[in-house]
């Protein structure tokens, strides 16, 4: 269950998340601003220093703008998504800048016509097994899909994809624990001689 505090950030994020998609398709470049706002994302994950400036109300308004405008520069961000930025810094909103990546990434998705996913196996897997579950899954939820995968080994064999919400476990890990709990909930007979 979400607390208070995560339901109010995910609230705020969806609403600046929506108010960047608008003036995105406005512009007709929703897709490179999203872009643009990963590329921010990435930048304050990887700058410790630009992430405390963006973050930290108690630096002056004056030095989280120049960070912005460094950071603007640097990434080489339209006039859209910098502005965009500034607002955020204004506002004290930017401790939210991964929150509203996500919640525009999904309303990106959701405008282009496609779901991601993520689909976890024992091994790698080849790209010809990555497009066929790819074109399976598009047939499934009649979207486009942009899938990513990952490796666990403890899944033994099969896969695990999970798809928007929805979570399709045919890895031989789950298949044994079912079998086990299925052997544990049969009751045993004894043998007559």
């Amino acid at each position: 269950m979400q607390g208070a505090n995560e339901l109010i950030t995910s609230s705020v994020a969806r609403r600046y998340a929506r108010a960047l998609l608008a003036l995105g398709l406005e512009e007709g470049r929703f897709e490179q601003v999203g872009e643009e706002l990963e590329a921010v994302l990435r930048a304050v994950r990887e700058q410790r220093e630009l992430r405390v400036l963006l973050e930290n109300p108690g630096y002056t308004p004056v030095q989280r703008q120049a960070a912005v405008e460094a950071a603007a520069s640097a990434l080489r961000l339209s006039p859209a998504t910098a502005n965009f930025l500034r607002l955020l810094v204004e506002r004290q909103r930017g401790a939210d800048l991964a929150s509203i990546a996500r919640a525009y990434r999904t309303l990106v998705d959701q405008q282009a016509g496609r779901v991601r996913a993520t689909v976890t196996a024992a091994r790698p897997l080849s790209e010809g097994e990555l497009e066929r579950l790819r074109e399976a899954m598009g047939r499934m939820t009649g979207r486009s899909i942009v899938l990513e995968s990952k490796t666990d080994p403890a899944l033994i064999g099969g896969v695990v994809a999970q798809v928007g919400p929805l979570q399709l476990d045919g890895s031989l890990r789950t298949q044994l624990e079912r079998m086990r709990e299925d052997l544990k909930a049969t009751p045993i007979e004894p043998l007559r001689s």
